[in-house]
């Protein structure tokens, strides 16, 4: 049954291109990103998950609405820690014409210190114990321009006993030339496994902003 679930959700991410509502736009070009981030901590939904500067390199490849991508943390300290984290996801982008947009996700958490191969991928519940994987479903809508705000919702559907939830709001504004995002996070909590997010029943896990400038260096570089 699970290993049927599994399977549907990543048939139904494929299949979403034939559910192109009209008006929507999706890009056309394959384009390949990298990057890397240095960040002091490593801070995953308002929880503190490493306690040492953390490096977070990104390798996405995306085109036609398309997205495939992967993303590590590697924590800077001698120690091992359980700040390292190997993601791997693949999602599908609408664009509307009124600004709006969809987005649809699945994430697949790996990490690497928790001592179980990366090859495993048993449930929670399995007899051999459970596996290296953590799959997610995830969902946003943003709303059209006038009223920017965007709303989205993961949900755990493999290794997870609780199935925790995730839901967070964000909503950007400018401020001269600076790029801001006001956000907040909340779990309606786990009772089967509220370890995870700490919490087993409703809790705000984040709330805060982000502001970002982007300073120009060079012709091909900022």
């Amino acid at each position: 049954m699970r290993r049927r679930r599994l399977f549907l959700a990543v048939v139904g991410l494929l299949l979403l291109q034939a559910m192109v509502p009209p008006g929507a736009r999706a890009q056309e070009e394959l384009e390949v990103t990298v990057g890397v981030d240095l960040v002091s901590r490593y801070i995953w939904r308002g929880l503190n998950v490493g306690d040492s500067p953390s490096l977070q390199p990104t390798l996405v490849f995306s085109g036609n609405g398309f997205e495939i991508g992967a993303w590590g943390a590697y924590s800077t300290s001698n120690q091992i820690t359980d700040g390292d984290e190997i993601d791997l996801w693949a999602a599908y982008n609408l664009e509307f014409e009124n600004g709006g947009g969809l987005r649809f996700l699945l994430t697949d958490y790996y990490f690497p210190n928790a001592g179980v191969e990366f090859s495993d991928y048993n449930d929670y519940d399995d007899e051999d114990g459970p596996g290296a994987h953590i799959l997610e479903l995830g969902a946003s809508v943003s709303l059209p321009g006038s009223f920017p705000l965007t709303v989205s919702g993961y949900l755990n559907i493999h290794n997870d006993e609780g199935n925790n939830t995730y839901i967070q709001l964000d909503y950007p504004l400018s401020v001269r030339e600076i790029s801001l995002d006001l956000f907040a996070g909340f779990t309606p909590g786990s009772e089967e496994n509220p370890d995870l997010y700490g919490a087993d029943q409703f809790e705000f896990l984040n709330l805060g902003m982000t502001a970002t400038k982007e300073v120009p260096i060079t012709q091909n570089f900022s």
